[in-house]
């Protein structure tokens, strides 16, 4: 039954392969299970139920992710979004004092909105419309990224007012953990041992455990399905004075998304022919976790970038993607054991790493055009110093035809790109 609905064989996989690549996407995305409900419970933000985002949380990745997994059966997992639950809490409730419930039914309306777009297929023709040389640009520099957010969970990266970054202090524990699974994860894959980087990220956080950067707090957990689940206000979200957040967040989870999808997906070498098989049933996935999300209790569901850690350890089906599900469901049972392993210091090692891997689409950008090579540079740098995956992908957009139409070439670009650069420019400007 397998076989024949994933296609395995024809996708060069097997079970086995797939439980590993599942199970190595959670364990670099568990931190999600904590850090979600940690910024919408902020008493200065939404001010919600910490154990009931929690569930929601739990809840929302499980069925967003098994819906990706059986209706586009790729293997990427999807989960609440970093920064859009920051734009939630601290922006739409926080700042503009709108209560979590009515928060909710704007991210609804999102949903709904992302929904319909993707029915009638225009975020199909978005990801269609997209350049070769940035679709690449697009999965080096989510690379780029991923390697960053490891190298500061780390420790090994800091901040620093005159610099921005600097160098961290690698003598403490957590960056002294972190360069071990670095050194033993990189050791097991440059060896091709089979699940190298899942072996990686077990060992270090045993060794985080055995150092006490991690506390073990217990195994079994009593989830909360009451404080948050269901309690969404629609009918108060459709209000005029909503409309700018919902706006917002449906141009950054769909280019979030957009992003992600063709990243992994050219890591996996799904696309062809510069189009990606099933894409409006892996936007659909997106957005209708969206709306399960809300109904949950939790901020804008998006596809994540940490999917490429189960890509590069062989994942190649929605198989991957039904264990992810399957171990967010079981998270919210055993979250004091998840808790153990989702440090940043143990999931650094495995970022690092993927981050490295995803630099292989770099060399098949056509550099000695400068016409691809710029747009495509821009794309790349932007991404980690942006600390963004659609400001990366917006300034590409924006240079591409600029830098076609200086060249002479403006019949290279396709219209929509066109109209994507005026769109881009136009969020700047207003809403920024």
């Amino acid at each position: 039954m397998l076989e024949s609905y994933f296609r395995l064989k024809e996708n060069n996989t097997t079970v086995k392969t797939e439980i590993t690549a599942g199970l190595v996407t959670f364990m670099t995305m568990a931190y999600i299970v904590f850090v979600n409900p940690t910024i919408l419970s902020d008493p200065h933000g939404a001010g919600m139920s910490f154990s009931g985002v929690l569930v929601a949380t739990c809840i929302a990745s499980f069925f967003a992710t098994l819906m990706m997994a059986f209706v586009a059966r790729y293997p990427i997992a999807l989960a609440p979004g970093m920064g859009l639950n920051a734009y939630f809490s601290y922006i739409i409730c926080g700042a503009m004092g709108v209560p979590w419930q009515i928060a909710l039914g704007i991210v609804f309306l999102s949903g709904l909105t992302f929904t319909i777009l993707t029915l009638l297929k225009v975020r199909e023709m978005l990801v269609d419309a997209i350049p070769a040389g940035l679709k690449l640009a697009t999965a080096a520099g989510i690379g780029l990224f991923i390697a960053f957010v490891g190298l500061q969970h780390a420790g090994i990266v800091a901040r620093n007012p005159n610099t921005f970054v600097t160098f961290g202090d690698i003598s403490k524990a957590p960056a002294l953990v972190a360069l071990f699974g670095l050194v033993l994860t990189a050791m097991l894959v440059a060896r091709k041992v089979k699940g190298g980087i899942l072996f990686g990220l077990l060992a270090t956080g045993v060794v985080a455990v055995i150092s006490g950067i991690t506390t073990f707090e217990g195994v079994i957990s009593t989830p909360d399905f009451s404080s948050v689940m269901f309690k969404l206000d629609i009918l108060g979200a459709l209000s005029l004075d909503y409309v700018v957040p919902i706006i917002v967040l449906l141009f950054f989870d769909m280019f979030d998304t957009i992003g992600t999808l063709i990243g992994v997906s050219e890591q996996c070498g799904f696309v062809k022919n510069d189009k990606l098989p099933r894409i409006n049933r892996a936007l659909l996935s997106d957005s209708v976790g969206t709306m399960a999300g809300a109904a949950c209790g939790t901020s804008t569901v998006t596809s994540y970038i940490e999917s490429a850690a189960g890509v590069i350890e062989g994942g190649r089906t929605g198989l991957a993607s039904v264990m992810t599900a399957l171990l967010f469901l079981v998270a919210m049972f055993f979250t004091p054991l998840a808790k153990a392993f989702a440090t940043g210091c143990v999931t650094a090692p495995a970022l690092i790493i993927v981050g490295c891997l995803m630099m292989q689409n770099i060399k098949k950008i056509r550099w000695e055009d400068f016409t691809e090579a710029i747009p495509a540079f821009l794309t790349i740098i932007l991404m980690p110093l942006t600390f963004s995956i659609a400001n990366g992908l917006a300034l590409g957009f924006i240079s591409y035809p600029l830098v076609k139409v200086a060249a002479g070439r403006s019949k290279e670009v396709h219209w929509l790109v066109y109209v994507l650069a005026g769109i881009f420019l136009l969020r700047y400007i207003f809403l920024h």
